[in-house]
């Protein structure tokens, strides 16, 4: 398989470190979050994945549409992405994503479809198929 786009974070100092990409437009401080027992004030990697999986969802329900006759477009679509943490029971810890999918333009039922087309095309949903439970509500407005 042919690598489309790749690229490179790189983190310091863990939780409470930072985190910069190759090309120095992702440069932030990091935080553990006061409800983990940090002093939060920084980003944490949890917003890191929620807003990486709810820009690349919502395109990738662009990108299902692009050959159909109910085209979205970027303003139609809001995904609202929430991560929990949890422990897993062994000593380790989980993530759970609930993503909100809301459309505008399109009738309920097209929207569904589209939705679970986006589901099986979404980089990020692919990624953590079987190792993560995702929750998706779709509603078309």
């Amino acid at each position: 398989m042919s690598t489309l786009y790749n690229t490179k974070v790189t983190a310091i100092g863990g939780r409470s470190g930072t985190v910069r990409s190759e090309d120095g437009l992702l440069d932030l401080s990091l935080a553990l979050p006061s409800a983990l027992g940090g002093k939060g004030g920084a980003t944490n990697p949890e917003q890191l994945f929620a807003a990486g999986y709810a820009a690349c969802f919502e395109n990738a329900v662009i990108h299902v549409t692009r050959n159909k006759d109910a085209k979205v477009k970027d303003d139609d679509i809001v995904v609202v992405a929430d991560v929990g943490m949890s422990a897993n029971g062994s000593g380790g810890f989980a993530l759970s994503v609930a993503l909100d999918v809301a459309i505008s333009g399109i009738d309920q039922a097209a929207a569904e479809d589209i939705v679970q087309a986006a589901h099986a095309v979404c980089p990020y949903s692919n990624a953590v198929k079987g190792n993560v439970d995702v929750v998706i509500t779709v509603t078309a407005n």
